[in-house]
């Protein structure tokens, strides 16, 4: 897998947390979410350990913490609460969470 991280995938693990997860005082996993990801067509090829960057970028993103972690599996909490909103630049349904930076995890546009 490539080093450069994939934005869809990102996007999907955000409305998967959204769906899910959506409670600060809940917490999942990678396993969890790797799981539901396994479900859709493009990311068939990925691996648990290909997850990882994806879970760096959340949490240097201010979107969820890590709170243990066992070999490959980690478990997670939200900063804050996750919210849908539009994107009235790329007109993507995006999913943030309310303490981070109000920018479009799509297009990088401020909302």
């Amino acid at each position: 897998m490539s080093n450069v991280l994939s934005t869809p995938i990102l996007l999907q693990i955000r409305k998967i947390v959204f769906d899910k997860f959506n409670d600060t005082s809940l917490r999942f996993t990678n396993d969890e979410i790797f799981e539901i990801l396994k479900t859709l067509d493009m990311t068939k090829s990925l691996a648990i350990d290909d997850m990882k960057p994806f879970f760096n970028k959340l949490h240097q993103d201010g979107f969820l913490r890590p709170i243990a972690q066992n070999f490959t599996t980690q478990w997670f909490k939200l900063f804050g609460e996750v919210e849908k909103t539009n994107c009235n630049s790329c007109n993507n349904e995006i999913h943030i969470g309310k303490l981070e930076e109000r920018i479009c995890p799509s297009c990088k546009i401020s909302i």
